[in-house]
């Protein structure tokens, strides 16, 4: 649980569903890191809700008894912000926030809101901005006074046209507008990577708040905002790396996320151009968290998506130096022993080991293992950039050239 340090933290509660999708373990997992969500947003949880149930109600998400449990302890507690885990419907949202009065949120409009926070250049807000859009279309019944729009009807609405149907206009005007410019940013950007010549590309991909601004930040000696928060890197950063004798270019871009938004896999695929270009991949993965195979399934389904998947990729564990197999009982006899208790060795003795030379285990943050990690890097890179240049012998003096004829 993340402890409440700062009173000016907005108090909030969690609202999540236990199904036949999403067991108890499993609803529990994602309430966890909607908390973290929650407290990177500018929040933080005073107390988790949960029901189970057949599917969600499509009137309220939860039932009636337990969305007035949720109220009665909002009233006498004083909160002002309710979060639930999955996305709400335009109805679902306009019924609750009628019931518990205070500001609604799902999960989607929590991560938009991060997002938002966190944009630091044009393209990125842009970005934010077009997902932000998408997300309120099918929503703008009642909502219409949110919107930036000129008092009046004078010149705003045209015969019979209501003012739902002008909002809707304004908000696919806007997203028109927003497709453009981001089209535009997009010829600019291909053309600053058709700029950068053949060097060979190398791209961090990963969860997020798994550590790759923390490892970028120590190969490229750069200083890439990182934090432990989600999404503290929204906007990808490309920096050119020395290895020995060896430059190439290394991109750092934003985290995955288990349930994200499709509005921003849609808005964001162009940043992910990155990834797509890239000639080899670094799937960083944060060991130390009980769920890191989930991570890197729902990593590898984004990089199925955006057409990335059969890319070379190196598997980086990070996070050695926190790993614990503590975090179950296990002073308890009768449970069973699972992987969560697997030791690091007993980790690497299971499916890490079909990876063979393509798993690594570092720890970025204490420099641990950096030098395999970059001499590692070193050869695969070496072998792209030889196959690119074939003769280039200052590079490689030791290569047998005789063998390329």
């Amino acid at each position: 649980m993340i402890e409440e340090k700062d009173i000016s933290l907005e108090r909030a509660v969690l609202i999540g569903v236990i199904t036949k999708e999403q067991d108890e373990e499993k609803s529990k997992e994602y309430l966890d890191e909607l908390e973290f969500l929650t407290y990177t947003a500018g929040g933080y949880a005073i107390k988790r809700f949960t029901q189970k149930m057949d599917m969600p109600n499509p009137k309220t998400f939860i039932g009636t008894g337990k969305i007035e449990d949720v109220r009665v302890f909002i009233e006498e507690n004083d909160i002002t912000t309710a979060i639930f885990d999955d996305e709400l419907s335009s109805a679902q949202e306009r019924n609750i926030s009628k019931i518990l009065n205070v500001k609604v949120l799902d999960r989607t409009n929590l991560i938009l809101d991060i997002f938002a926070q966190r944009a630091q250049t044009s393209y990125a807000r842009t970005q934010v901005e077009l997902a932000q859009c998408q997300y309120l279309l099918p929503r703008l019944r009642g909502m219409w006074t949110h919107l930036e729009r000129q008092k009046g009807g004078i010149g705003m609405r045209g015969p019979g046209e209501t003012e739902i149907e002008t909002d809707r206009r304004i908000v696919r005007d806007k997203i028109a507008l927003l497709k453009d410019r981001i089209k535009i940013i997009d010829k600019q950007m291909a053309v600053q990577r058709g700029n950068r010549g053949k060097m060979v590309r190398v791209a961090l991909v990963g969860y997020t708040n798994v550590g790759k601004s923390t490892l970028m930040n120590v190969i490229s000696k750069s200083d890439v905002f990182a934090e432990n928060k989600l999404f503290a890197t929204l906007d990808t950063t490309v920096r050119k790396v020395v290895i020995q004798n060896l430059p190439f270019l290394l991109s750092d871009t934003v985290g995955f996320i288990r349930k994200l938004p499709t509005q921003l896999v849609d808005s964001f695929k162009s940043t992910l151009d990155e990834v797509r270009e890239a000639d080899l991949l670094l799937h960083v993965v944060d060991i130390s968290h009980p769920n890191f195979e989930e991570h890197i399934a729902s990593v590898e389904k984004i990089l199925g998506e955006i057409k990335s998947g059969d890319k070379p990729t190196i598997m980086v564990f990070n996070k050695i130096d926190a790993y614990s197999a503590e975090h179950l009982d296990d002073d308890d006899l009768e449970t069973e022993r699972g992987a969560r208790h697997y030791s690091l060795d007993e980790w690497k003795s299971t499916w890490m080991s079909k990876v063979g030379n393509n798993a690594l285990f570092i720890s970025a943050l204490n420099k641990k293992n950096l030098e395999d990690f970059k001499k590692r890097v070193y050869d695969e890179v070496r072998e792209i950039h030889v196959t690119r240049f074939p003769y280039n012998q200052f590079l490689y003096p030791d290569y047998d050239y005789e063998d390329m004829e």
